[in-house]
């Protein structure tokens, strides 16, 4: 059973900092209407307007037709398999970069309940869930760009 904080709203730092518009982070805001009337449909349009948007500047196009007896170069797998591409590239032993690679999603799956712990929905009273998030994305984009380069400078991105 879990505790939750209710706000005091007799408080006069609070009352003046909710007149301003401010201070609804040290309790929570309310999901109706603030959420789910303006903020949903501004991200949903926004959404739009960035797919037909990329969709006019940059179509898609017909590469050219496949053949079957001449193998490319480099081949990599689809964007979102480039992480665990990259780390099955550079570890040498290979079981170790399987398991690795399986590790990501064993990760993933213990997450709601490591999650839990802590009562606070709100991210900046989760600072330990913060950080390990935002790390953790960005080795994922950091493997993920170094996937596409040579072997030898993909970790490094050839920055030193």
């Amino acid at each position: 059973m879990s505790v939750t904080k209710k706000p005091d709203l007799s408080d006069p730092v609070l009352k003046a900092k909710l007149a301003k518009g401010m201070g609804h982070n040290t309790y929570g805001e309310p999901a109706w209407p603030n959420d789910l009337l303006y903020m949903f449909p501004v991200v949903i349009l926004g959404t739009f307007a960035c797919i037909i948007g990329l969709s006019v500047l940059d179509p898609a196009v017909i590469g050219e037709p496949a053949n079957p007896f001449a193998t490319p170069l480099e081949i990599l797998p689809e964007w979102y398999f480039y992480p665990v591409f990259q780390i099955l590239r550079v570890v040498p032993n290979k079981l170790l970069g399987v398991l690795l690679m399986a590790a990501v999603p064993a990760g993933l799956i213990f997450i709601p309940f490591i999650e839990s712990i802590n009562k606070f929905q709100n991210p900046y009273r989760r600072p330990i869930a913060t950080i390990l998030f935002l790390l953790g994305t960005l080795v994922a984009v950091w493997l993920g760009i170094g996937s596409t380069y040579p072997i030898d400078i993909s970790l490094t991105l050839g920055l030193f």
